[in-house]
């Protein structure tokens, strides 16, 4: 396994999930009204999400290697300049997101539930596809050289469900409106400096 390319995967995972939508909110309304576990259940929902549409998009990458591998330098600055975009819209400030709806009272209710509320955007894949073309493994060889990227954007994306709720579950009360604000700045200045990265990558 290539460990750079694995920590720069958990690092992009973190930026991806950092930005607080309707699950996030969610996340820290279990925290506050269940603890940490109740909490960190919704966020291990929304990982897995992300890990099977990662898996799907490295498979996809596996699958056509031969021919993508033609096309290497464009995927390149296709992914890159998704990268950018990404980050740009997670500069941009945005009205603070209503928590997701869920019936679901126990953690695997809740894991569950959050799963299939992430699972059924289905524009997730074509994310995931785009970022694993910024990253190069257009040229990789198959999936063997895409499952690092796949556990490492699982990694942090579980990670920051971690931090998220272990923070939230710390202090017993709603996170200042400021924190959203310059998590989701911090976000987004990671997935441009991934973007930039790729991009000039792919012109040198």
């Amino acid at each position: 396994m290539d460990p750079a390319l694995f920590l720069k995967s958990v690092l992009l995972g973190l930026a991806i999930a950092a930005p607080l939508g309707p699950i996030g909110a969610l996340c820290i309304n279990r925290t506050l009204e269940r603890g940490f576990v109740a909490g960190a259940a919704g966020g291990l929902g929304t990982a897995l999400a992300d890990g099977v549409y990662a898996t799907l998009a490295a498979m996809g990458f596996a699958a056509f290697s031969g021919m993508l591998t033609q096309i290497d330098t464009p995927l390149r600055l296709i992914g890159g300049a998704f990268m950018l975009w990404l980050g740009w819209k997670s500069l941009t400030p945005k009205p603070p997101h209503a928590a997701a709806k869920i019936s679901a009272r126990d953690l695997l209710g809740t894991t569950a539930a959050t799963f299939l509320l992430t699972i059924t955007n289905p524009m997730t894949i074509l994310s995931f596809a785009a970022l694993f073309a910024g990253l190069g493994l257009a040229s990789a060889s198959g999936f063997t050289g895409a499952w690092p990227v796949v556990a490492g954007v699982f990694a942090g994306s579980m990670l920051w469900w971690g931090l998220l709720s272990g923070g939230v579950a710390l202090v017993h009360h709603r996170l200042p409106e400021g924190f959203t604000i310059w998590v989701s700045r911090l976000s987004g200045a990671v997935l441009i400096g991934f973007g930039v990265w790729a991009v000039a990558s792919a012109l040198v």
